[in-house]
């Protein structure tokens, strides 16, 4: 499968789960790190775990190597799951406006995904 199909995949999880502001950035022609940053908001401590759970979940479903433990799952303020081509992003939303990765990334193709 490739990145762009695993991406809508994870995207489409994080939607159904009310993820919040969800935005994917096509990162594969500026960095190496990875292909694509897959960035939302959860509402609370308990929904970013479980969303941060249910991205694991479907990542080692599809195949994906995912680098555990989760990095910030502990105090799920910004909870980063690394599956090396797609790197997701939980955060709170005082943590997401302090480190603005969708500024730092703005070199990258941005799609904002709406809300269901």
């Amino acid at each position: 499968m490739d990145t762009e199909k695993i991406k809508r995949s994870i995207v489409d999880l994080l939607t159904e789960k009310k993820a919040k502001e969800i935005v994917a950035i096509d990162v594969k022609n500026i960095t190496t790190l990875t292909d694509f940053f897959i960035i939302c908001s959860g509402t609370s401590n308990r929904h970013r775990k479980s969303l941060a759970d249910d991205v694991v979940d479907l990542a080692q479903e599809l195949g994906l190597s995912v680098n555990l433990p989760r990095e910030g799952y502990e105090q799920a303020r910004w909870i980063l799951i690394d599956c090396k081509d797609i790197v997701v992003n939980i955060f709170d939303k005082e943590s997401r406006e302090k480190y603005n990765l969708e500024k730092l990334w703005s070199d990258g193709l941005l799609e904002e995904i709406r809300e269901a």
